[in-house]
Order: structure tokens, then sequence, then C-alpha cells
């Protein structure tokens, strides 16, 4: 299989990665490649599509909400789409060449991108291989509904319902939840993992995941939160951010016992392990895992469009709080530590969303249309 993503944001990236991590240990030995479709673009192109959009989002939020609902609502025959779709077919005409190299026996789409340009492809009768497409978010917008394609992994069965009404045949959609990594699925020890990164087991354990746009800096947030009063512990997580990490590391002197503050780590499921509460933005893939590990948020600085619809499917189901600046985010945890029944009642409302094995769903389906083909109307 070939599972194709693009870098714009990492959540579409770690859905492919968590699909051939799960094909990696497949029974039917499975053998799954994964590709950044901007890796095989020009370095302009990239920079526009990819590069452009993280700035966008970060420093123009409003522009994206308007741009994402703009297009939302954009015919898909309107000149701008046309053009849209004809600019992507020039810039990425080293994909298609890569593909039929692997001649793969199926596609897997973690991103509209790369399953726009296959729909043409399977149109004109270049491309036989049946090609999925897998939504990586807990919404649906315009651009997942590729006609074409054999099938369709939604992440709930609302997005099932919004891409049944938009067209495409039910028999073709697949409600698997959002891919992740296997070791969510694990069933971790809390004690286990506490008493490997040194924390208590016992105390009350926050996780604050970084990535946050509009709330101050991360290091700002976890002193807010450590000067409060209460027996608690704060883990922070600053990714790839070094000058991040040592702003928390110097934090660590000042509250010895309290922070435990980490860069990038592959092992975040043994930290949320550990963890009463997660604080984070609300990416698709990130709270899929905190769900996973049967762990409540707090939401944070969503991005316009995708980020906050996840935010309000997460707030309806009653397994979140949202939190729109550090009094917020200040508030929500104090309230949650002082009324414990409250938290637990929240965690106990998240059984019926996790869906930890979504990865070997999607691959299960897929090797069961191999076994017994049909064409799926979109």
């Amino acid at each position: 299989m070939l599972i194709l993503s693009v870098s714009a944001g990492a959540g579409h990236v770690r859905a492919a990665q968590a699909l051939c991590a799960s094909a990696s240990t497949h029974p039917a030995n499975v053998e799954a490649v994964h590709l950044d479709v901007m890796d095989f673009v020009p370095a302009s192109f990239k920079a526009l599509y990819a590069d452009f959009y993280i700035k966008l989002v970060s420093r123009q939020p409003a522009l994206w909400n308007y741009l994402y609902h703009k297009s939302d609502n954009a015919s898909p025959r309107s000149f701008g789409e046309r053009l849209r779709r004809a600019v992507q077919r020039l810039n990425c005409r080293a994909l298609k060449a890569e593909i039929d190299r692997h001649a793969p026996d199926a596609i897997i789409c973690t991103h509209f991108l790369p399953a726009e340009l296959l729909s043409r492809e399977r149109r004109l009768g270049n491309l036989a291989t049946p090609v999925w497409v897998q939504v990586t978010d807990f919404d649906l917008h315009r651009m997942w509904v590729v006609p074409g394609m054999h099938g369709y992994f939604a992440a709930s069965d609302e997005v099932a319902w919004r891409m049944a009404e938009r067209g495409v045949s039910r028999a073709a959609i697949h409600v698997s939840g959002i891919p992740i990594m296997p070791a969510f699925s694990e069933g971790l020890d809390r004690t286990a993992c506490a008493v490997e990164y040194g924390l208590d087991p016992k105390r009350s354990t926050l996780l604050l995941m970084s990535g946050g746009v509009g709330v101050g800096t991360l290091d700002l947030l976890a002193e807010r939160l450590l000067k409060m009063e209460g027996d608690f512990q704060l883990i922070a997580l600053a990714g790839r951010n070094e000058s991040m990490l040592n702003a928390l590391g110097r934090l660590t002197e000042t509250y010895p016992g309290r922070l435990l503050a980490s860069g990038f780590t592959p092992h975040v499921e043994r930290l949320m392990a550990c963890a009463d509460l997660a604080i984070t933005k609300p990416g698709g893939l990130t709270t899929s895992e905190c769900l996973a590990m049967n762990l409540p948020m707090i939401v944070n600085a969503p991005i316009p469009g995708q980020e906050e619809r996840n935010a309000d499917f997460l707030l309806e189901q009653g397994v979140a709080l949202k939190a729109v600046d550090e009094v917020a985010v200040e508030y929500r945890v104090r309230a949650l530590l002082n009324d414990r029944p409250r938290l637990e009642a929240m965690r106990s409302r998240i059984a019926p969303l996790a869906r930890p094995h979504a990865a070997r769903f999607v691959l299960d389906t897929v090797l069961e249309a191999l076994r017994h083909p049909f064409v799926a109307a979109a």
C-alpha cells in the first residue's frame, strides 16, 4: 500500500505514519510506504502550499477562517476551483511517476490534495489502483469529498452522515476514527510510566502540550499554573522548540519536583498515561490520542475552521472544556481540580468515542476490498 500525505500541519503526516506502523505488525504481512506529496513538488509550490498555510493560520487566523468557509461553499466546477486543481497538477507531476514506480495494490490518502490528483487520473483511465480517503478531523470540508474514490474513512458518525449528504455513496463510507499509533492501544500502566519519568503516580498530573496559537508562550502558561495552590504536578511538552524547552528548564529550578519539561518525544502516550487532564490544541490527531488514553481535555486556541469544529465536537460530547486565553485555562484547571466528580464524569464519557484501533480498521477494510473488489459510486 502507498500512504499519501501532505506536510501542511502535522496531523496528516502522523495519520500516515500510524497506518504504516500498524501495517508493520499486521498479520497479513502488509507492506506500506509513506510518501509526503511535498517531497515531489517544486520548492516554490511547497512554500505556497504548506509553508504559507502554517504562517497564515498562525499570523492571520481571521483570514484563514474566511478562506476555509469560502472554499467549503465553493462549487467544484467554478473557475477558481478548476484553476486551483490545474496548478496542483502542474506542480505534482513527479508524484504520479513515483506512484507508478511503486505499483501499489491500494492507495490511502490522509490529505485531499493527492486524492484530487488521483481522482483525475482514474477518470482518464491512467490509474486502475483503488484509492481511499481518510479524513483527519471531526469535521468534513468539501475538499475531502473527492469523486471516483473506492472508499472513505470518517472520523465519526456525523462526518459519515455529512459525506452522504454531499453525495458519497453510503456503501463507500466507513466510520473508522482517526488513525493513531498502535502504542495508544496498549493499555499502559500509570504507575510504571510515572516511575519511568520520575513522577508521583498518586499526585494529580496535568499535561500541557505545545502548539497553542494566541494563548501566550508555553513557559508563561506553565508558570501561571504552577503558581496555583494545590498538590499537583505538571508535564510540559515543548516539541521541537529548543528555546521554549530551555525556558521550561529554568522553571524546573523554581518549582522543583512539580514540573517535568520535555522536548519532542516519540512516546507521548507514556506521558499521557501519567496524566489526569490534558491542555492542548484541538487537532484531530492529538485529541484522538487523548481519547484513546481516556484523558479529558481543556482545548485552547483552535485554528479557525477545522480545529474549531473539532473543539465543538469534543464539547458536545462532554469530554472537554474550552479556554479562550490563559485566564480561562487557569480558571478551568482550578474548577476541575476542585471538583473531581466533574472531571471523572468527563472521563466516563470518553470510552464510546475512543477508537485506538482506527489504523488497523482502515487496513483491514482496504484488504477486504482487495479480496472482494467492488466499485463505489462517489
